[in-house]
């Protein structure tokens, strides 16, 4: 990628910066680059027409543009604003406010990054960079749990200080940092004042559970305060309404599979009912391929008690005591009254 931007850019003024010149620095894997350059969208355009990616604005407040490469590997290109050390100080952290020269070698590190790096600290460029944007409050977190550094403690205190203006963050930039956080990321969170602006609690939260799950668990209602998906959303809701199974019968594992499922593993998760999983995922692979009878074979008019019959169908189908497809029409034939609840 540093070779394919540094030729589509060759004599123009740009620098390599952010987050890839500190991964590079830790050893990490580097998929993403950012560009700091005079003009985004025709640095964004001109690796394009190199590469074949396509580009695309970020921001227009902003000006960022992007261009996605093969593996979804990406370059962000950003406007220079002033001198290449008058960019760095805007940063959020010293780690991130490195940069160098598209083609040099060496760096310009303005605030000591390299030290930060070496010595795993996280350190806030300024008194106002959570003013300037509260969703650094988040980040300072998010990097401390994912590289295992820490903060040093002058930004601890400022963080703290500022805790409740992370509130006030970009909800999508919000959600997409805490998607980020682990377990002990969150429990970080929580002791640096951040988590309860935000309307969140550790007290259903449990080692092992997925990003979603978690999201799901430290916030409850208040996670549909932030823009979350429509998928999200019926997940959230799905688990949250749950009951665990009264036992492992073959009849209580369907209706509590009916009711949470595609995410009834997630469910038990939730509710702390595992005990339930082998008996969740044995009703699962003993799924039938197809069901005994259809909704027009039934002789009922067309309305919502053909599906209550079908339900009950298949509940007694799981349970063993329906197995043909005769005995399921006999089943509808005796119980659509009582179904429908006027017999």
């Amino acid at each position: 990628m540093r070779d394919a931007v540094t030729e589509a850019l060759a004599g123009e003024e740009a620098f390599l910066g952010g987050g890839a010149l500190r991964d590079e620095l830790l050893g990490r894997p580097v998929l993403d680059l950012d560009v700091v350059c005079a003009d985004p969208e025709a640095a964004a355009r001109k690796l394009a027409r190199a590469t074949g990616g396509p580009p695309f604005p970020l921001s227009a407040e902003h000006g960022g543009w992007r261009v996605v490469l093969d593996g979804g590997r990406t370059v962000d290109f950003t406007p220079l604003h002033g001198t290449i050390e008058d960019d760095l100080v805007r940063r959020d952290f010293t780690m991130n406010a490195l940069a160098q020269p598209l083609g040099g070698e060496t760096y310009v590190d303005p605030l000591g990054g390299r030290a930060d790096i070496e010595s795993r600290t996280i350190r806030a460029v300024s008194e106002h960079v959570f003013d300037d944007d509260p969703v650094r409050l988040l980040r300072a977190a998010v990097f401390a749990d994912s590289l295992g550094f820490r903060l040093d403690p002058a930004t601890e205190q400022l963080v703290r200080a500022r805790a409740g203006l992370v509130a006030r963050g970009a909800g999508e930039r919000v959600l997409e940092a805490l998607a980020q956080l682990g377990d002990d990321g969150f429990r970080l969170v929580d002791e640096l004042g951040l988590l309860e602006p935000l309307g969140g609690s550790l007290e259903r939260l449990r080692p092992g559970f997925g990003p979603e799950l978690r999201l799901v668990a430290v916030f409850g209602d208040a996670l549909e305060r932030l823009p979350i998906s429509n998928e999200l959303r019926r997940f959230a809701r799905t688990v949250r309404r749950s009951e665990p199974p009264v036992d492992d019968s073959p009849r209580e594992i369907h209706r509590f599979r009916r009711s949470t499922e595609p995410w009834a593993l997630e469910a038990l998760e939730y509710l702390d009912a595992t005990p339930f999983r082998r008996a969740v995922e044995a009703a699962r692979a003993a799924d039938p391929a197809e069901p005994l009878v259809r909704g027009d074979e039934l002789g009922i008019p067309p309305g919502p008690e053909i599906g209550r019959i079908l339900d009950a169908i298949d509940e007694e189908r799981a349970a063993g005591t329906i197995e043909t497809r005769e005995e399921a029409l006999e089943f509808a034939r005796r119980n659509a009254g009582a179904v429908r609840g006027d017999g």
